[in-house]
């Protein structure tokens, strides 16, 4: 603790203050990060995160430089204040309890740690998941695949100490939720993960991460909600300045003020639909979520509203920020699942429609849509396309009894993820408008003419393209969720031009990235890391990655946004939330540093 001498009056004024919830602190801190007990010679450790926390868990981050500097200039928190210092696995985090105001010259020592089990227990989910030992690569494949969709692997509550049978049932509980796994996979899973995570320390070669733009660079956070709220999208208003976050589990959207670290919501009335939407036959999570709509992705219209896929009850939301009101337009006909969703320079809406492979447009005005209907490819998935809303509806007739996952035919073919297009991503192509999306399942990308909807689809090198986005030169950027590559697509030339595997923390590690961004002026691309708690930036021309360590554990990005200024926000949208550091779902927003 920092102790400063004041007099009685300043004593009195201060815990008066304090004693307020409505204070508000400005706090201008400045010090260095060392090791403990090193003098008389401190050694500094540069790329250690010092984090200032205020009392509704609202943070500030910023990284120390290669000297053990750092600075932090933060408005608008609410004492009591914690300052932490946190340097990946190998050191314990430093804790103190910090008066706002000005201070400097404060040094956090970090003490290195020893025990195996200490350290392995810091490890990032991407070191604990890359050491199951799968005999088989395949397996390995649909682990990947399958386990990793919605939330992190060998973070510290899914590599708990199971027997086979407890594995089987958990397993039973994400094909419920939507995993499609064979039955040799429930074998191969099962009688793998009970062996591997046994509760034994994992090992792994740990150095801290440094690059010129790191130092200086800011992270901020807004936790909100409780262990289930899933905020899966969030959107930067152009016309007030605020991020609107979309609630999957709750039907609400989160409103967060970033100048006054408030955060409010919007809660959305019922559909006729019940509980679970078209999913109400499914046990977990759908059928369990308190949700009707089931909002996923969101985006601010050219009229400033703001548009939403409800994934659950198959319609596009309309919300207004003036008014707080929401109208549901219903999307009708064999339509399930409207995923990711991007207007066109004419003001048209499109999105993905995941699990009846389609793509829908919309015209704001007259709401007038046109479905289109996506190649089947192969002979499985074409029944899939064809009698996926039956199987859903006749699963909602047994309760919730998860009656769709014995209905697919994914298990009787041993096809498993195979049996599904899932058309993810979307974006348009800003050179000549044409319409893009990605295949995850498929393997493939599309593209769709505006004018005559003809479709076209390219096989991509890399397996499970995700969510992709275009470069302002028409480049398409496409991040190959299984494989840890960022494929880089010519739009003009309709080639794979190249690939990037993106950097790992160790040898043998691998990585998931979700969903890529580009910002704007500089047209570097932004890519979630979601295995490794990092947030990955790639420069295109110097073809060089920089990583940003989140300083919250167990980090699952969802798409990426851009303030005016250049900053890059997304939301931790871990599935489920209570499984994030803290517990609560995360708004984040990063300030690289301008060097």
């Amino acid at each position: 603790m920092i102790i400063r001498k004041c007099s009685a009056r300043a004593i009195s004024a201060a815990l008066a203050m304090l004693a307020s919830p409505l204070y508000a602190a400005s706090v201008q801190f400045s010090g260095q990060v060392v090791l403990a007990d090193t003098t008389p010679d401190d050694i500094v450790v540069g790329g250690a995160m010092v984090t200032v926390i205020d009392s509704r868990g609202v943070s500030a981050t910023t990284y120390s430089g290669a000297d053990g500097n750092w600075a932090l200039d933060e408005d608008s928190l609410q004492p009591p204040l914690t300052l932490r210092a946190r340097a990946g696995a190998a050191y314990a985090d430093t804790l103190l309890t910090i008066e706002p105001g000005a201070q400097s010259a404060i040094r956090l020592q970090l003490q290195k740690l020893t025990d195996p089990k200490d350290i392995s227990e810091r490890l990032t989910a991407s070191a604990h998941a890359s050491a199951v030992d799968w005999q088989n690569a395949d397996t390995k494949q649909d682990f990947i695949s399958q386990c990793h969709f919605c939330h992190q692997i060998g973070n510290a509550t899914t590599r708990v100490e199971k027997t086979e049978e407890q594995w089987r049932d958990t397993l039973d509980r994400m094909q419920g939720y939507g995993a499609m796994l064979t039955w040799q996979n429930e074998e191969d899973f099962a009688k793998t993960l009970s062996a591997n995570f046994n509760g034994e320390p994992v090992s792994a070669v740990r150095t801290l991460e440094m690059h010129n733009n790191l130092p200086g660079s800011v992270i901020r956070e807004w936790p909100f909600g409780g262990p289930i709220n899933y905020v899966h999208d969030i959107e930067i208003s152009k016309e007030d300045g605020l991020i609107y976050g979309v609630d999957m589990s709750a039907d609400k959207l989160w409103i967060l003020d970033r100048a006054k670290n408030e955060i409010d919501n919007v809660q959305w009335p019922a559909n006729d639909l019940p509980l679970g939407g078209m999913f109400s036959g499914a046990v977990a999570p759908l059928g369990t979520f308190a949700a009707h709509h089931g909002p996923h992705s969101i985006i601010e219209g050219p009229n400033g509203k703001l548009y939403t896929t409800n994934s659950l009850a198959s319609e596009i939301g309309i919300f207004d920020p003036k008014t707080r009101n929401t109208e549901f337009v219903s999307l009708g006909g064999d339509t399930v699942y409207p995923h990711t969703l991007r207007f066109d320079k004419q003001g048209t809406l499109w999105f993905t429609l995941a699990l009846s492979n389609q793509v829908g447009r919309m015209d704001p005005e007259t709401r007038e849509l046109t479905i289109i209907d996506l190649p089947s490819n192969g002979a499985w998935r074409w029944v899939a396309d064809a009698m996926l809303p039956t199987i859903l509806k006749v699963a909602s007739w047994f309760g919730k009894k998860d009656m769709h996952v014995a209905l697919s035919h994914h298990k009787v073919t041993g096809e498993g993820r195979d049996v599904l297009n899932l058309p993810y991503g979307i974006d348009v192509n800003p050179v000549d408008g044409m319409i893009w999306y990605s295949k995850l399942y498929a393997g493939r990308i599309g593209k769709i003419d505006p004018q005559t909807l003809a479709v076209t689809e390219f096989e991509t090198p890399y397996p499970a393209p995700r969510r992709l986005r275009f470069a302002k030169d028409g480049t398409l950027w496409i991040p190959s969720f299984e494989s840890g590559v960022l494929m880089k697509f010519d739009t003009a030339t309709e080639n794979f031009v190249k690939s990037y595997e993106l950097p790992v923390l160790a040898k043998g590690e691998y990585e998931t990235p979700y969903a890529v961004a580009v910002e704007p002026s500089t047209q570097h691309v932004w890519i979630a890391a979601n295995m490794s708690d990092r947030i990955l930036r790639f420069d295109p021309k110097a073809e060089i990655f920089q990583a940003y360590p989140s300083p919250t554990r167990v980090t699952f990005l969802r798409d990426f946004t851009f303030t005016p200024e250049g900053d890059v926000c997304t939301s931790n949208a871990n599935l489920p939330a209570g499984a994030i550091e803290g517990g609560r779902a995360k708004f984040m927003c990063l300030t690289p540093a301008r060097n």
